[in-house]
């Protein structure tokens, strides 16, 4: 199983509109790396959702329920999406400035390349958030 971390803006799509919904398909990407991770996600494979811009804090994980297929909402098929359900919100949220002061997350992507939307999380990392997390 691989670990990812989304983002979104939680007044575009906050974690509490993707429990409401039960599902959706992560569509809007559009940077090459980003879309890559997304291509790169299976079946299984878990995330956190992270709210940016307004709270800067993981908030939830969720859960790749189909694997990548063409965005409905751009032209061609250069850009994907994929499928998740919401698995469980946190019992505490992990903020950017948690995670910034935790040393062994000092080269997490969230902190080396904090602008890309759609990121690799490394298991170690992944465990140590949800340690932070209660």
């Amino acid at each position: 199983m691989n670990y990812w971390l989304m983002k979104s803006e939680p007044f575009v799509y906050s974690y509490d509109q993707l429990v409401k919904d039960k599902q959706t398909f992560w569509d809007g990407v559009r940077n090459y790396q980003a879309r890559n991770n997304l291509r790169a996600m299976k079946k299984g494979d878990l995330a956190f959702f992270y709210h940016s811009n307004e709270g800067l804090a993981i908030v939830g994980i969720v859960k790749i329920v189909k694997e990548a297929y063409p965005d409905p909402t751009a032209e061609g098929d250069t850009w994907s999406v994929v499928d998740i359900k919401p698995v469980k919100r946190l019992k505490n949220p992990v903020t950017l400035a948690m995670i910034k002061d935790t040393k062994s997350l000092a080269k997490m992507q969230l902190v080396t390349n904090s602008r890309l939307s759609v990121q690799k999380v490394e298991e170690k990392e992944w465990n140590t958030i949800l340690d932070m997390a209660g």
